[in-house]
């Protein structure tokens, strides 16, 4: 039973923000969602309940990982974008000009897709992974981007990314 419920899940996260731009939710979606938003004193928690000390500014990230190509930290910076479908990922403003793309473990939580130009504080692990081209482009498209952007995506993408397991919106 563990074995179909891990299968499913894996299922779902791949193809969660695909479709036909029509948004459904589920009774489950919506309570992942409602339940793992807990407002304290102008702090909105989403995920593993986190503390905001000792939060690197996000263009410190590169530095501090070094050669490594993965990293448990907790990073800060503001948001850029949200995924317009779901909320199942944002990109965060990075100092060098490239947003690093956050996104939730075990697609477990969503953010709100309003939050953009908020403050984040995300505890999670910070990697260095190549994009696929069809990944890139479905993210193009979850972000309103034009027919032609889209299809202009060439080309996969060596980056940085961020999978959070707690995130919390000033």
């Amino acid at each position: 039973m563990k074995k179909i419920l891990v299968v499913a899940i894996a299922a779902f996260s791949l193809t969660a923000c695909g479709g036909n731009g029509t948004e459904s939710k589920s009774n489950s979606d919506l309570t992942k969602t409602e339940t793992s938003a807990i407002d304290t004193a102008g702090m909105t928690y989403y995920g593993e309940k986190i503390t905001p000390d000792s939060a690197v500014a996000i263009g410190e990230l590169s530095a501090l990982m070094g050669e490594k190509t993965e990293l448990n930290c907790k990073v800060t910076g503001e948001i850029e974008g949200v995924c317009q479908k779901k909320g199942c990922w944002m990109d965060i403003k990075n100092p060098n000009g490239e947003a690093v793309r956050i996104t939730f473990k075990d697609y477990g939580f969503f953010m709100p897709k309003d939050a953009s130009g908020k403050k984040a504080i995300m505890l999670g692990v910070a990697k260095v992974e190549e994009t696929s081209i069809a990944d890139l482009q479905e993210y193009a498209k979850d972000a309103g981007k034009s027919e032609a952007d889209v299809k202009a995506i060439n080309t996969p993408k060596k980056e940085l990314v961020f999978e959070a397991s707690g995130v919390i919106l000033q």
